[in-house]
C-alpha cells in the first residue's frame, strides 16, 4: 500500500473541515474551524496550518504530498478566493501565499463543485472514466465537467457553472442577479420554493406539507413526504426531476460524457427524484447520445465527500 497522504480542506461559510487523507481515499483524521468567526484571512490560514501540523503529529505522518482547498470562488489558476460573498474576509485572498508562510507544501485551490468532480474521479465512481459531469444539489447547484481526463476550467477558472445556465427565461430571481437559473429550480432552495408556490395554488391540499410552518419547510420535508406517497410532494419532485433532466440532456450535447453523477441532500430522496429525472433526460436527450450516458449517484461517502474532493485536487495538479 502506498503510505502517502494529502490534506483536504473544505471551506464553508459556517465551518471549515480539514482532513488527512490516505492514498486509498480514507479520511484518517479530521479537524474543523468556525469560518464565521474569522475576519482576518492571515489569522484564519495560520490556524488552519496549526490544525494540519497537529493532525500530522497525532497520526505520526512526516510528509504530505499536497494540500487541496475547496473554497467558494476558489480560483484554480491563481490559488486565490475571489470576492466570496459568504466569507467575512473580503476581496481577494491569496490562499496559496498565506499557506506558504507556514508550510512548504504544494497547494491547489478550486471551488467546491470542481473539487467534487475530482473527488469522484480519484476516489469515487468515476475511477477510470475520461469524461463525466457531476451535479451537486445543495443550497445552490454546482457542477464539474471532466473531458478527456481533465477538469474544464476555461479562461477564468470558472467554467462549468451549469447551475447558472438559464432554464426558464424570466423565471425565479437567482443570487447571481439573473432570472431563471437552473439552481433556482433544482437546488434544495429551489425545491422549497416550488413547494411554497404549489401550496399557495392548492388551498384544498391538507396533507403533511400543509401542516409545516412555511418558514420551517425544507426540501428534506418534501423528500420525506414524497417517499411516504404524499401527492403534492411527489408532484414537486416530478417537476424537479423534469427540469434537471432537461439541463442534463443539454449538458451532454457539449461534452458527451460517459456518466453524470449526482450528489447532495435532495438526491437522498432516491427514486422519487431519480425516476422522473431519468424519464426527462431520456425524453430530451439528442438521439445521437441515446444509451451512451449513465446517470449515477455519487459513490463518495457523505460525511467525507467534501474533504475527499478537496484532497483529490492535489492529484489534479500533477
Amino acid at each position: 500500500m502506498n503510505n502517502t497522504y494529502s490534506i483536504g480542506i473544505d471551506i464553508g461559510g459556517t465551518n471549515t473541515d480539514i482532513g488527512l487523507v490516505s492514498a486509498d481515499g480514507r479520511c484518517v483524521a479530521r479537524k474543523n474551524l468556525p469560518t464565521r468567526q474569522y475576519f482576518d484571512a492571515d489569522l484564519y490560514v495560520s490556524d488552519i496550518c496549526k490544525k494540519i501540523t497537529e493532525m500530522m503529529d497525532e497520526q505520526h505522518v512526516d510528509t504530505i504530498d499536497g494540500i487541496g482547498i475547496a473554497a467558494p470562488m476558489g480560483n484554480y489558476y491563481t490559488g486565490c478566493i475571489d470576492n466570496a460573498t459568504n466569507l467575512n474576509f473580503r476581496g481577494v485572498t491569496d490562499l496559496n501565499a498565506l499557506v506558504h508562510k507556514h508550510l512548504d507544501i504544494p497547494v491547489t485551490v478550486s471551488n467546491d463543485a470542481n473539487a467534487a468532480a475530482y473527488g469522484e474521479l480519484v476516489y469515487g465512481g468515476a475511477k477510470g472514466m475520461k469524461s463525466f459531469i457531476t451535479f451537486t444539489l445543495g443550497t445552490g447547484v454546482g457542477s464539474g465537467i471532466v473531458i478527456d481526463g481533465k477538469l474544464v476550467h476555461g479562461k477564468t477558472g470558472n467554467a462549468g457553472e451549469l447551475g447558472h445556465a438559464i432554464l426558464i427565461p424570466s423565471g425565479r430571481l437567482c443570487g447571481c442577479g439573473r432570472k431563471g437559473c437552473l439552481e433556482t429550480y433544482t437546488s434544495a432552495t429551489g425545491i422549497r420554493y416550488t413547494a411554497l408556490e404549489l401550496l399557495e395554488k392548492r388551498p384544498q391540499y391538507h396533507g403533511v406539507l400543509a401542516q409545516i410552518p412555511k418558514d420551517e419547510l425544507t426540501s428534506k420535508h418534501v423528500g420525506d413526504a414524497a417517499k411516504e406517497g404524499d401527492p403534492l410532494a411527489l408532484e414537486i419532485f416530478e417537476m424537479t426531476g423534469n427540469w434537471l433532466g432537461i439541463a442534463m440532456a443539454n449538458a451532454v450535447a457539449f461534452s458527451s460524457p460517459e456518466a453524470i453523477f449526482l450528489m447532495g441532500g435532495p438526491v437522498k430522496a432516491g427514486e422519487v427524484l431519480l425516476k422522473p429525472l431519468r424519464e426527462s433526460f431520456k425524453k430530451h436527450l439528442c438521439f445521437v447520445y441515446d444509451g451512451s450516458v449513465e446517470i449515477k449517484v455519487s459513490e463518495l461517502p457523505d460525511n467525507d465527500a467534501a474533504i475527499l474532493g478537496a484532497a483529490a485536487l492535489t492529484k489534479a495538479a500533477r
